[in-house]
């Protein structure tokens, strides 16, 4: 034996604890949390429902209230699982503190009315081995024979009529003040429909407040005609019915990016305590709605046997994870070929899962049923379910397994520009041997930096500039495409180096303005094709990592004059061959001389002068940031097909309207319509010749193949304009048209 208990020396006498014993009523007043929950207000992430939307939404929700109520819709459920019940009528007073739920079920014995509404451990689902006449087990929501008692409890009224479908006789029970009192009418028969039909006043001395919140409980109707399609669900007249079930919850929320993953029953066969074989059914549902541009966490709509699980369990867990493994292992050779690792958040991001089951005994925490615990029959019922539908989901979706890719791409870049941004800081600091530096020291807001195209430029830059607010760096050619090089690529880009250092930025932070150096960013190329493409490469590198200073109207495009006109009055610049055509028709002056340039390099110090002296500059904006990353993504993305199709929809469009507008000025007909449908033709094919070239001719021993593949695309593009100009003008053009078609081709 172990050591004795020591005995303690108390001074006086003591006073003895007293002992109480407390019937029902009072345990369940006074102890409501440990019935329906918390009895306080408290802050709930979920959804209401808009007129045909859903609203995710912060809503402020009290538990024990909400289930007080729950408890008799619920009652209605296990009714209509049994067979018995299609309809169920819910109101609320305009006052809304008192609720009538009815339904059109059978009832049961009046004998019974008493005990089933003021007694605990009263009730017909204790049985949980009780089966159906096809031998599977009941599904029910009520299981303990407490949650009708305790919503009468803790009632000041709690009105019941039963309308018994067997004996055929209805009788009203009134429960007064948690039922103190207790009335009963005389049992007398009954015409229509049988059925419940409970009208309560929650009491304001347990509840607090005991109005009840009018939108929530709508929610709750409408959640149960989601779970249970075909049961019609009525709430202060105005019907609900569904016929899909949850995925028309899903397409409430998006219809156009709901994806119904499927629908399953899982049958198993068990053993009851009498040793007697029986069977069980589970059956389950679920449906995404796929958002591909958030990166917001997953949210979870779930309910088991039509009651929501707020706080998930056992089943969220388990589909999450079957879910997360799948496309893991679908992407896994595309991620190690990208050199990145998948994490959860990669795939869930801006999914919405709405899932529904159906089961035999369901196991919850506590009798809020808000999280749902193992089961082994419904983790192999899952794990058949998930297994039997996710290879047709991702053979349907290879957008979204395109989208989760991208994402551990852009966290794996963003990974690699923290680590970068150090090396970044150190680059801000280097002094810059190329700048042509603004000698303003302290209002660094004031100052402009010019990018040009070529050393060459920098001179006569250097001559007309504002010294002290005007800076300069040249480019040795094209700069490089960094929607396709790595972040240490970029970093060892000398180029990109002096210009981020010149401008006071680094790859991975944030632009700071109070710490630039330079407030305006302007682009100044040559005004051609290779100008042009500069110009793009250069928005593409800012907008990739900084796409604030767009933000900010930071980024500037500055054209220099394509020709120089010297007059009898002054000297003019030109930007377009259109303008100087203008001028030339206007007769507005005698021109002397028009000199070309071909680029900066070939300006003379007055059209420097010209392009330097302006106030402002054009700002490239941004309208929608998605449209943005989208174009930037076709012209410099790695699918080549995308900028094809781009360059091909641009040349038909030109060719359209050259088209029609030949058509339209020409007689209707037949040579002069051939002579010009001749024209437009020859005009096509030479454009979609010179832009094809320009990207394959880089070698002379690309020519050939540039002009092969010049003139396919030429009549390609032809083609497609044949079929476009029957639908633009086909009756208008009358039989003249049909001869420029042919020589379309």
């Amino acid at each position: 034996m172990g050591r004795s208990i020591e005995s303690v020396k108390r001074k006086g006498k003591t006073k003895d604890a007293v002992i109480e014993s407390k019937d029902q009523r009072w345990h369940c007043r006074n102890r409501i949390t440990l019935v329906f929950g918390s009895n306080d207000i408290e802050d709930l992430e979920t959804y209401v429902y808009g007129d045909k939307s859903v609203d995710f939404q912060t809503v402020k929700f009290h538990q024990a209230k909400s289930k007080a109520i729950e408890e008799l819709l619920d009652n209605c459920i296990d009714e209509y699982y049994r067979g018995h019940v299609t309809e169920v009528h819910t109101s609320l007073s305009e006052d809304g503190k008192t609720v009538t739920v009815a339904d059109n079920g059978i009832g049961f014995p009046l004998d019974k009315v008493k005990q089933v509404y003021s007694e605990f451990r009263t009730g017909s689902k204790f049985k949980d081995e009780e089966t159906d006449e096809k031998g599977f087990l009941h599904r029910t929501l009520g299981q303990n024979g407490l949650g009708a008692a305790a919503t009468c409890l803790t009632a000041d009224e709690f009105n019941v009529t039963i309308k018994h479908y067997n004996s055929k006789k209805e009788q009203t029970t009134k429960f007064i003040d948690g039922a103190l009192k207790i009335t009963q009418t005389k049992p007398k028969k009954f015409k229509g429909a049988s059925g419940v039909s409970i009208q309560v006043t929650l009491a304001k001395e347990v509840y607090k407040d005991n109005k009840i919140d009018e939108d929530l409980l709508r929610k709750r109707i409408i959640d149960l005609a989601y779970n249970n399609p075909g049961l019609a669900f009525y709430f202060n007249g105005e019907k609900y019915h569904f016929t899909k079930g949850l995925f028309e919850l899903s397409q409430r929320i998006d219809e156009e990016n709901a994806h119904d993953f499927g629908v399953h029953s899982y049958v198993y066969e068990t053993v009851n305590t009498k040793k007697k074989k029986v069977k069980g059914r589970i059956d389950m549902s679920l449906s995404f709605c796929i958002d591909k541009s958030s990166e917001e966490r997953e949210r979870f709509i779930s309910f088991v046997n039509s009651t929501p699980t707020y706080d998930g369990g056992f089943h969220h867990d388990r589909v999450r994870r079957i879910f997360i493994n799948a496309i893991k292992d679908k992407l896994e050779r595309q991620a190690k070929k990208e050199k990145i690792k998948l994490v959860d958040n990669d795939v869930l991001s801006g999914l919405t899962f709405v899932l529904g089951i159906t089961m035999p005994n369901p196991r919850f925490e506590s009798q809020t049923k808000r999280k749902l615990v193992r089961d082994t029959h419904l983790e192999k019922a899952l794990e058949e379910f998930m297994g039997k539908n996710i290879d047709k989901f991702m053979r349907k979706n290879k957008d979204y397994l395109e989208v989760v890719l991208e994402r551990g791409k852009s966290r794996h870049k963003y990974q690699v520009l923290k680590e970068a941004a150090k090396k970044a800081r150190k680059q801000k600091r280097q002094r810059v041997e190329k700048l042509l530096d603004a000698n303003e020291r302290k209002k660094r807001d004031l100052c402009t930096l010019f990018i040009c195209e070529g050393d060459s430029a920098i001179g006569g830059l250097r001559s007309a500039r504002n010294k002290l607010y005007q800076g300069g760096i040249a480019l040795r050619g094209k700069p490089m495409n960094v929607a396709q090089a790595g972040i240490k690529d970029i970093l060892n880009n000398q180029e990109f180096s002096d210009i981020m250092a010149s401008i006071g930025l680094a790859l991975g932070q944030e632009v700071e303005p109070k710490k630039l150096r330079y407030s305006s960013i302007v682009f100044l190329a040559d005004s051609d094709v290779d100008g042009g493409h500069i110009n793009t490469l250069l928005t593409n590198f800012f907008y990739q990592f900084w796409p604030e200073l767009f933000e900010m109207g930071a980024i500037q495009i500055a054209k220099a004059p394509l020709f120089e006109v010297i007059t009898d009055k002054k000297t003019l610049y030109f930007e377009s061959e259109k303008e100087l055509d203008q001028f030339r028709d206007s007769g507005e002056a005698k021109i002397k001389m028009i000199h070309r340039n071909k680029g900066l390099g070939e300006m003379s110090p007055e059209a420097w002068k010209y392009v330097l002296s302006k106030d402002e500059y054009t700002k490239i904006t941004i309208d929608n940031n998605a449209k943005a990353k989208e174009m930037l993504n076709i012209c410099f993305g790695k699918d080549t097909n995308l900028r094809k199709d781009l360059l091909l929809d641009e040349a038909e469009s030109e060719i359209m309207s050259e088209v029609i507008e030949e058509q339209e000025k020409a007689p209707a007909k037949k040579k002069p319509a051939k002579k010009a449908a001749k024209k437009v033709a020859k005009k096509a094919a030479k454009k979609v010749a010179k832009k094809t070239a320009k990207k394959t001719a880089k070698k002379k021993t690309a020519k050939k193949a540039a002009k092969k593949t010049a003139k396919k695309a030429a009549k390609k593009t032809a083609k497609k304009a044949k079929k476009k100009a029957k639908k633009a003008v086909g009756k208008k053009a009358g039989s003249s048209l049909a001869d420029m078609i042919d020589y379309l081709d």
